[in-house]
């Protein structure tokens, strides 16, 4: 099988996997990014935590679970499993802090040379990979009623963003855009990206009425700026590693990590900007 045509494959089933997830309710919308959380998590991990000890599974297994607690407070919350602040501390505080005060108290044990190396990067996933899916709720529900086509907006204008900054890099590219970083993205390609996710602001507008076209609009001009610059934040992290892609669960495509890059990373921006006009 050729390596487009492999490529073409994942990304039908991937796209109809996801697509179908979102519009398919609140719950499946729910479980589907769970699961690309835990599997983007533990992807980070296997990248920057050294996997050649048996400890250092359970190094990646409390990164897991900590990263992951943002997202069962923010799903937890938009169900109303609580709705005051008081709870809310004791359940943040149970969950995130043991964890954390775990990690220090298990490299007390493994004699590693760079203990607060590795507690560090336990930290960071939780902030650079599980607390932008938390918020992606944040941008799903508003007053309790889940929103499927703000989440599908944004993935489509980031798919399109993707496509055409492929397309017009590959035929037009010849100026780098970050050579020392990521040397195959240009300028050119940039312009091809914007102008993909334009035209998805306008197809969303045209078919929905949740924003207008000039909200959808702003909504890609975020999507394009931060998406670019998440896409090269993932490229400096596997450049540092020195690996090619975050995992083979995608064929043709690489891991997850690869391919929530710039949704990871826009996310936030995204959200203030949604719950601004909300």
């Amino acid at each position: 099988m050729s390596g487009l045509l492999q490529r073409g494959i994942t990304a039908f089933f991937f796209v109809v996997v996801v697509v179908g997830c979102i519009l398919g309710g609140a719950h499946t919308f729910v479980i589907l990014f769970a699961i690309i959380t835990l599997l983007c998590l533990w992807e980070f991990f296997n990248i920057v935590l050294i996997k050649n000890k048996k400890r250092d599974l359970l190094r990646r297994i409390l990164g897991l679970c900590l990263g992951f607690v943002p997202y069962l407070l923010a799903v937890a919350y938009h169900f109303q499993i609580y709705n005051n602040s008081t709870v809310f501390i004791a359940l943040a505080s149970l969950l995130f802090f043991p964890i954390v005060f775990t990690s220090f108290i298990y490299e007390l044990y493994t004699k590693s040379e760079q203990p607060f190396h590795n507690v560090a990067f336990i930290v960071l996933g939780l902030f650079y990979i599980g607390f932008p899916f938390a918020l992606l709720c944040f941008a799903a529900f508003h007053n309790g009623i889940y929103e499927p086509t703000i989440i599908l907006g944004i993935l489509i204008m980031n798919w399109l963003n993707d496509t055409g900054a492929y397309m017009f890099g590959s035929k037009f590219g010849k100026t780098p855009l970050f050579p020392r970083i990521s040397p195959k993205k240009t300028w050119e390609g940039g312009a091809g990206g914007l102008l993909g996710a334009v035209i998805a602001a306008w197809g969303m507008s045209y078919f929905t009425d949740t924003f207008t076209l000039s909200q959808w609009l702003g909504l890609a001009a975020i999507v394009v700026v931060f998406g670019d610059l998440g896409d090269l934040v993932e490229s400096m992290l596997k450049r540092s590693f020195g690996i090619k892609d975050s995992g083979n669960l995608l064929p043709g495509h690489g891991g997850f990590l690869d391919r929530f890059d710039a949704f990871i990373f826009l996310l936030p921006f995204a959200t203030a900007y949604i719950l601004l006009l909300c």
